[in-house]
């Protein structure tokens, strides 16, 4: 079989994560030697993790190919990346080119999902795992708003919806703004999504350009920065710490800024912490935001209604200046426990919203016409959602108190309490370098989830997954009862660890 040089240049759309060697593993099927070509980035050029690993085949397109087996050398400046060439063996005619796009290789398996779906399946194996990983509510989705998707299918609304949502839901969306946040949206600003997920990605494809920079304090939720990479831009992560509250100061925003950012994302209430920026907080943020004409602001307010007073919303379009550079987002999911109807949306200035509605024309189309029926009527129980919402969040508030006190009563955590949301995001790190019989050593966030799976068999989610390698994420969306075994089980495993 011919040999063939392939030469290890910098790869265009793995610029964002780092490129350094590409190594070849000889595979066989049969008696036709096939080569497998597999991409190390060892030394990616932002914190936005370590090493990846990238699977193709010798015939990918990731890089080019010579037409001799001469060694090439180029360096990349930017990286200070030696790119070399090695010889692999063409690939059979015949055989199938299993590479995916680099892109989409470079993306991390969401933690959250993954951790879910595994406890899910212990569960239906007998053992009796409780789950502590989701971020989703335990209550059904409230009767008026069930009735209004059932009464929907009925009637015959189970076509095609518009693209970016019915006139019906814009419009409730911008009653709700006004009313609720003061803000005034025409109905061609609001682009209605299969939920909120599909808003930010879309707003993140529509404003950033490759090598512009997304500016992301940690802990932050799990999808950001891979939305970054799917944009080819670049995160630059902000880290926050304990004593601070998790919240971002005007001073690392400044600090961090370059003529390169282009979206900075905000989500109050936080998905991991809970934190809430208080009003004068944001409005010195965005402060430092108006200096930079470049800059936008993706605010993420999907748990803006599961807030635990003192704390209130503010959404970051109603501060000075900042309506014309906020893509604020938001849904259903949360708040009205809705997360299977998949409803989410998105409101920004017009030139903004068509764009995000142009990529949603190109790939989902309109949301569900029956779950923009259901969507209407969550809008119309009343300021807040009315009191199907209020009931959940005081119920939300009674858990949040609950596990708080039961972890505070726990060696080698520290707590900062949250103000929305229903996760908690305990530091753990004096935990770290403990002893477990018949386990190891908890040598960092990771293993003591694995650990506590494992003695404990409560699955929550390791803080890496969110920028916070110091902290372990629980939700308490569930039952007081489950929480409780959940705590019994944890506060038994946790004392048996031989801690430093």
């Amino acid at each position: 079989m011919s040999q063939t040089a392939f030469a290890r240049v910098q790869c265009p759309r793995l610029e964002n994560i780092g490129c350094s060697e590409r190594l070849t593993s000889r595979a066989h099927t049969g008696s036709q030697p096939l080569f497998q070509e597999v991409f190390r980035i060892d030394k990616p050029p932002h914190p936005l993790g370590s090493a990846h690993t990238i699977l193709g085949s010798s015939n990918s397109k990731i890089c080019w190919r010579s037409n001799n087996t001469r060694t090439m050398q180029a360096a990349n400046k930017k990286h200070g990346v030696v790119v070399r060439a090695v010889a692999a063996a063409e690939v059979a005619a015949d055989s199938v080119d299993q590479s995916i796009a680099p892109r989409v290789a470079a993306l991390k398996v969401s933690k959250t999902m993954a951790l879910t779906d595994a406890a899910n399946a212990m569960k239906e194996a007998g053992i009796p795992v409780i789950g502590l990983a989701a971020g989703e509510p335990d209550f059904d989705t409230p009767e008026p708003i069930a009735e209004a998707g059932i009464r929907a299918i009925r009637e015959g609304c189970t076509h095609y919806s518009p693209n970016t949502g019915t006139a019906a839901i814009r419009n409730a969306i911008c009653k709700k703004f006004k009313e609720e946040n003061g803000l005034t949206y025409a109905a061609d600003e609001i682009v209605v999504s299969n939920g909120a997920k599909q808003s930010i990605v879309q707003a993140v494809l529509a404003t950033c350009s490759p090598g512009d920079e997304v500016v992301i304090p940690a802990p932050y939720w799990v999808s950001y920065p891979e939305m970054a990479k799917l944009a080819d831009a670049r995160g630059v992560i902000l880290p926050t710490s304990i004593s601070e509250g998790y919240l971002l100061t005007p001073e690392q925003l400044e600090a961090a800024l370059t003529p390169q950012s282009r979206l900075l994302i905000l989500c109050s209430p936080s998905n991991p912490t809970g934190a809430v920026y208080s009003r004068e907080r944001l409005e010195a943020l965005a402060k430092v935001v108006a200096k930079h004409p470049r800059l936008l602001v993706l605010s993420d307010e999907i748990y803006e209604h599961i807030i635990y007073p003192p704390a209130e919303h503010v959404s970051f379009a109603g501060l000075p200046g900042m309506f014309e550079r906020t893509l604020t987002v938001n849904g259903f999911s949360k708040a009205f426990a809705m997360t299977g109807w998949r409803l989410g949306y998105l409101a920004a200035p017009k030139r903004f919203a068509v764009a995000c509605g142009r990529i949603q024309s190109q790939t989902t189309s309109g949301a569900s016409s029956i779950a923009q029926e259901a969507g209407v009527a969550a809008l119309a129980l009343g300021k807040g959602g009315g009191e199907p919402v209020a009931q959940m969040v005081a119920a939300f508030r009674e858990r949040r108190d609950y596990v708080s006190m039961r972890l505070l009563r726990m060696n080698g955590i520290r707590l900062a309490e949250p103000q929305g949301a229903f996760y908690l995001f305990p530091d753990v790190t004096a935990l770290f370098g403990a002893q477990a019989d018949g386990f190891g050593q908890i040598v960092d966030a990771d293993s003591l989830c694995q650990y506590l799976l494992k003695e404990a068999q409560v699955a929550l989610v390791p803080g890496d997954a969110f920028g916070g390698p110091e902290s372990i994420r629980i939700s308490y969306a569930a039952s007081l009862s489950v929480l409780e075994e959940a705590l019994d089980r944890l506060e038994v495993a946790l004392e048996k660890l031989q801690t430093p």
